[in-house]
């Protein structure tokens, strides 16, 4: 069945969350500032070692770098209009309307966690690559493993930040959901060369999610969404 592979991924994301907020509510608040950092820090690594993967090149022994320029013009480009879209406010109107349905207007960490959560498992080519194998070829290893991946990225963020990350389940189903529907129109844009361009700049936004856990939000990250349509749209003309 067509979008087996997004089920079966938003049940091991919610299974996370669901052992995240049980081992949550046991931690003392200095435990969960210290889950915080954690998940912070390993948010920065992952994000780093993902863009130097797509960076960096070696030729005659020498290495170099790739992917500057791309870099550069689908962030500043991709900021702009995510600026004048407000995606960010628009992001955390959503959050905050998730707040009061779910009833948690007591959490000052539900957005934070719903927004940080959220893009840390949406963000990324597996997210759309996923998809479109699961719609193409009814093959849902990719999500599978990505699922296993967000189970465990989910219990961390949920007990650290609260419930709010389990939410981030929502905005994943739709945009995998939505992959896996424009699967037959979107496949044949995903090129080598535009996978590159699209985790290099995935990569460095999951970079920008583990600064903001780290060190308090400092980067709007959801206005730069537009960055990764920007780098696709590059890939085109290498």
């Amino acid at each position: 069945m067509i979008g087996t592979g997004t089920i079966i991924n938003s049940a091991l994301v919610l299974l996370g969350g669901l052992f995240g907020f049980l081992f949550g509510k046991a931690l003392k608040d200095r435990y969960q500032d210290i889950m915080v950092k954690a998940c912070g820090v390993s948010t920065v690594f992952i994000g780093a070692s993902g863009t130097f993967k797509h960076m960096l090149t070696v030729a005659d022994g020498a290495l170099g770098t790739t992917g500057e320029m791309m870099l550069v013009i689908s962030l500043c480009i991709g900021g702009l209009i995510g600026e004048i879209l407000r995606i960010e406010d628009n992001l955390e109107r959503f959050g905050e309307w998730l707040k009061v349905k779910s009833h948690s207007e007591g959490d000052s960490r539900f957005i934070d966690g719903f927004t940080s959560a959220s893009f840390t498992i949406c963000i990324g080519a597996m997210a759309i690559i996923g998809p479109m194998n699961d719609a193409l070829y009814r093959d849902y290893t990719i999500l599978t493993t990505k699922g296993i991946l967000d189970c465990i990225i989910i219990m961390a963020l949920t007990a650290s930040l609260g419930k709010g990350a389990v939410f981030s389940v929502i905005p994943m189903a739709i945009w995998q959901g939505l992959m896996t529907v424009l699967a037959s129109f979107v496949g044949p844009l995903m090129t080598a060369s535009a996978l590159s361009c699209l985790s290099l700049v995935g990569n460095v936004l999951i970079f920008c999610v583990g600064i903001n856990l780290a060190f308090g939000k400092k980067i709007k990250v959801a206005n730069y969404l537009p960055a990764l349509i920007i780098a696709v749209i590059w890939s085109f003309f290498l």
